[in-house]
């Protein structure tokens, strides 16, 4: 479009415009993406074999969809993402509510105001940004919401009768037109609203209080939705959903390292004043939380875990680091596995327990999700390296006190009088030996973790010990250990 741009109905049509649908629009901007190769769903990562080509071969059917995924599966930002596929701006009758299309208006607004004033009809542009409508499906949301209502205070200041079209306060359907219309947690929607939605998709009008006003919305309709909640019986009308062209389910990260690109892409990690340096083996120790959190049979898997617990995780982690440095004058904040306990509030506000696990309670599932990443995460990068001068050590009556709110270097010394450890995370990569106190200590505090974990070592308030006399072989679970506010010792 020219930088000038038609501000009359006739000037609009001496240059040539066209309307299209929605769905035409939108499919054939998605045509040209794909010609071109260019990114459909930025920042989206995860779904480039999966969900993305299902809502490609949607849109190009020009059909409405709804997206099936737990909680923090990215559902929402998908949607918002559609607006990329409409057109940068489009003419509308200007001060019409509903986006009226100046060569076929479907309000008594628009049609009288281009009954008046013909090819001098003002005309406006909205940008595609304002063409999105969103709404939370929440049991209180009635039909007036949705579709419109008819507003006596319109009527009275235009001397208007109530049956006149033009005193209806439209809803936000009506004011979706020639856009996309996205409903987050459909079932939730009482069922008289989803008789409403059913007409649309079937009838492609809608009614106000029972007055015969046809209006021929131009929509694309999208959906999300819970698995379990859309296929519960009595969730949602089964003509609604058999009018729904596509069932898409969404999934959490396939694997470990799109996780880790998710989260390093969404925590917010960099601090004005003090500079961040996360390890690695503490980002896969983060992710590994969530992961083991998505196979414990004492947690929900229906609610699922969001990958916003890595994400907010990350965050703590890095805030207590922060404060940690900030304390100790240092200049660089590095996590370690003790900051992980520090996060316990956004781990245990991100599960939903079975009975089980209500027995157990939150913390505690959390305390063990911590021990269980970082023994994996030891096992992955180092299984197998030589731990026994290290166990030997603690065996022969050795104990080692290092505070969590110790400053690295003073980890990193407390480190040094255990034979081996500081040369072994030096050895398997965890830190090499041009790495800071920051990641030494925290490599170090990986191992001996990892150790607690697999009973090969002992961690009370007083500090690191022996091994226990009895208990599960080395990596073969937890069950029954009660770790002491993480490094708290």
């Amino acid at each position: 479009m020219s930088e000038h741009r038609p501000t009359t109905f006739g000037e609009l049509k001496a240059t040539g415009y066209e309307t299209r649908t929605v769905k035409d629009e939108m499919r054939s901007n998605l045509v040209g993406k794909l010609r071109s190769g260019e990114e459909l769903f930025p920042g989206i990562m995860g779904y480039s074999d999966t969900v993305v080509p299902q809502i490609v071969n949607a849109v190009l059917a020009k059909h409405d969809f709804i997206l099936l995924g737990l909680r923090g599966q990215a559902k929402s930002r998908i949607l918002r993402q559609l607006v990329s596929l409409l057109d940068e701006s489009v003419p509308i009758v200007t001060g019409s509510e509903i986006n009226d299309d100046p060569f076929a208006p479907i309000s008594r607004y628009g049609r009288d105001r281009l009954q008046e004033y013909g090819d001098d009809t003002p005309i406006e542009w909205i940008r595609r940004d304002q063409r999105f409508v969103e709404k939370l499906a929440t049991p209180d949301v009635t039909i007036a919401d949705m579709i419109g209502d008819l507003d006596p205070i319109k009527a009275a200041r235009g001397g208007h009768i109530l049956g006149d079209e033009l005193t209806i306060h439209y809803g936000l359907l009506p004011r979706a037109n020639r856009g996309v219309f996205a409903i987050n947690e459909l079932p939730d929607l009482a069922g008289k609203i989803q008789v409403g939605l059913f007409n649309i998709l079937e009838e492609g009008d809608v009614q106000v209080k029972g007055y015969p006003v046809r209006l021929a919305l131009d929509l694309l309709m999208v959906f999300t939705a819970n698995p379990e909640d859309y296929t519960a019986r009595g969730k949602i009308i089964t003509p609604l959903k058999d009018r729904i062209g596509a069932e898409i389910s969404t999934h959490y990260p396939p694997d470990l390292e799109t996780g880790i690109d998710i989260t390093r892409q969404e925590a917010w990690v960099g601090r004005s004043g003090t500079c961040v340096e996360i390890p690695d083996f503490m980002e896969e120790a983060v992710e590994r939380v969530a992961f083991i959190a998505r196979e414990d049979k004492r947690i929900d898997q229906r609610s699922g875990v969001s990958q916003r617990m890595p994400i907010t995780v990350t965050e703590t982690i890095v805030s207590n680091a922060e404060r940690r440095a900030i304390q100790h004058g240092e200049d660089t904040a590095v996590p370690r596995v003790g900051d992980l306990y520090a996060a316990l509030p956004a781990i245990t506000g991100k599960i939903e327990l079975e009975y089980e696990g209500e027995l157990h309670g939150p913390e505690k599932i959390a305390q063990e999700l911590i021990q269980q990443a970082a023994s994996f995460t030891f096992d992955i990068r180092a299984g197998g390296a030589d731990v026994e001068d290290i166990i030997n050590y603690f065996e022969t009556g050795g104990a080692l006190q290092v505070g969590e709110d110790a400053s690295a270097s003073a980890c990193v010394q407390g480190f040094e009088t255990v034979p081996g450890l500081l040369e072994l995370v030096e050895n398997v990569g965890l830190a090499g030996s041009a790495a800071g106190d920051g990641v030494r200590a925290a490599a170090g505090e990986l191992v001996l973790e990892a150790l607690v974990a697999q009973k090969r070592l002992s961690r009370s308030s007083v500090g690191y010990a022996r091994a226990p006399q009895r208990g599960p072989e080395p990596g073969k679970g937890h069950q029954g250990f009660d770790p002491m506010g993480g490094l708290n010792i």
